[in-house]
């Protein structure tokens, strides 16, 4: 009996996870829909052009494998791409053989979008040339101090394209999303900063969202609409930042809708951010959120440790300064919430540094760091050293407890126990307690089971020593 396609589709997805980190899982496995399989090929549904592109560019290895497993020695991959069509309408799809660099790659499609109604550009008379426009753009903000992490690669690479090829890429728009100062102002402008570098023709212009709605209202309060939709259409690069302000704004809206379908049908490039994906977006009428989906919509996440200590590296280069190693991982491991505030410690702890004249170590890290973490802890807990050995080996902690003989679950659940006994002043009983009610002698089979492994095993005694080292600087 054959299979269906969701069968296969979740076997796959096992092994895509035991293959790849979480996050790109996440990323790129889990929004991918299983359609159809037929005559030995499995049909899969991914949101976006640029999302086929990616699986092909950085997974087509382990797909081909994949399926092949799962379906046989003959099977294929076949894609069906979801396009928006922008009209309320059911999305049309395009639909792409798998496995490109094999050969069997076929050139794209050209699907016209409708865009609504255009707006003639009143600017094209003879003897009207474009005026010199201020980008309002901080030359500070560049490629070059933004730094790369898993956190935002997606969304660097996208800005990157742009900024190469404004207007002429899939990206456009490009929705940068994500939290409070994980970077998405920077990245946005450090694109408008590089085209003008590359197209100095080009008029580029950032405003943030809530200057743009208060430029409209004094627009209607002088009677001048038309000048201001006759200034927007001359941009050839718009950066619109922070978009869900425009929540509940009516009228606003309607104007943007219009200079956002102008800009669009003429090739111009438009650059947004958020602080939550466009489909998350709240009071943003159905039609203007339609566009905004066009594109690509990338997030920027929370950095990694690895990420905030090159953040804190950066920084340091740039200002000419030196601190201790211990010192700047110390920072890192305890400010996590955005580089906004990593960023704000290190000034901190330069300021206290020179005004005090006091020599920068990890005392003074401390006192800095109390303002901007509310608990830090003082003493180390068993909760917490699980949490930082399953974070580490990209593992859920809750499987800890449970009666699974996979061999990282018990690794890792051996090292929280070998940690928790060399690092706290628990009993064994106590300790088996927190792993699913073990017992003492599990505990001391678990930490002679760690300590033969680190001598015979390098590698993972580099690994333990690390993860010391990140539960005893959180403290």
């Amino acid at each position: 009996m054959q299979k269906s396609p969701e069968e296969v589709w979740n076997n796959c997805l096992k092994i895509f996870k035991d293959n790849v980190n979480l996050q790109s899982y996440k990323t790129w496995f889990e929004p991918i829909k299983p359609i159809k399989i037929e005559n030995k090929n499995l049909t899969i549904q991914v949101p976006s052009q640029f999302f086929y592109e990616w699986l092909e560019e950085h997974f087509v290895t382990l797909l081909r494998k994949t399926i092949k497993r799962e379906m046989g020695e003959d099977a294929g991959l076949e894609y069906q791409i979801v396009v928006d069509t922008g009209n309320g309408s059911n999305p049309q799809t395009i639909n792409y053989p798998g496995n490109r660099s094999s050969g069997t790659y076929i050139n794209e499609v050209n699907m016209p979008l409708k865009l609504g109604t255009s707006i003639k550009n009143p600017f094209v008379i003879p003897g009207i040339k474009k005026v010199h426009i201020d980008p309002q753009l901080n030359p500070s903000y560049n490629f070059e101090s933004f730094v790369e992490g898993e956190c935002n690669r997606l969304a660097r690479s996208a800005g990157y394209a742009v900024a190469d090829n404004p207007g002429g890429t899939a990206f456009n728009p490009l929705v940068l999303y994500g939290g409070v100062g994980l970077g998405k102002t920077h990245l946005a402008q450090a694109i408008g900063n590089m085209i003008k570098v590359r197209f100095s023709s080009k008029t580029v212009l950032y405003v943030a969202s809530e200057k743009f709605a208060s430029q409209f209202y004094e627009a209607v309060q002088k009677n001048s609409v038309n000048d201001f939709i006759h200034f927007y259409q001359l941009i050839d690069v718009l950066i619109l930042d922070d978009i869900q302000f425009f929540a509940k704004k009516e009228k606003t809206q309607d104007i943007l809708f219009s200079i956002f379908n102008h800009l669009h049908q003429c090739k111009k490039q438009l650059i947004l951010t958020s602080d939550r994906a466009p489909k998350d977006l709240e009071g943003i009428e159905d039609r203007l959120l339609s566009r905004f989906k066009w594109g690509l919509a990338a997030d920027l996440q929370v950095p990694d440790f690895e990420t905030r200590v090159a953040i804190l590296e950066k920084k340091m280069y740039s200002d000419g300064i030196e601190f201790p190693k211990e010192v700047v991982e110390f920072i890192a491991y305890n400010i996590k919430s955005n580089v906004r505030e990593l960023e704000g410690a290190l000034i901190s702890l330069i300021a206290q540094s020179s005004l005090n004249k006091k020599e920068v170590d990890i005392d003074l890290a401390k006192k800095i760091v109390k303002n901007f973490v509310k608990n830090i802890s003082k003493e180390i807990s068993i909760d917490f050293i699980q949490n930082t050995v399953c974070e580490y080996f990209d593992v859920p902690v809750d499987i800890l407890k449970e009666k699974t003989r996979k061999r990282a679950i018990v690794q890792a659940r051996q090292l929280s126990m070998y940690l928790s006994k060399s690092l706290t002043k628990n009993s064994l009983k106590v300790i088996g307690k927190h792993f699913g009610g073990r017992d003492h002698s599990t505990v001391i089979h678990s930490c002679q089971a760690i300590q033969n492994l680190m001598d015979t095993d390098s590698v993972f005694k580099e690994q333990v020593s690390d993860i010391k080292k990140k539960i005893q600087l959180s403290i």
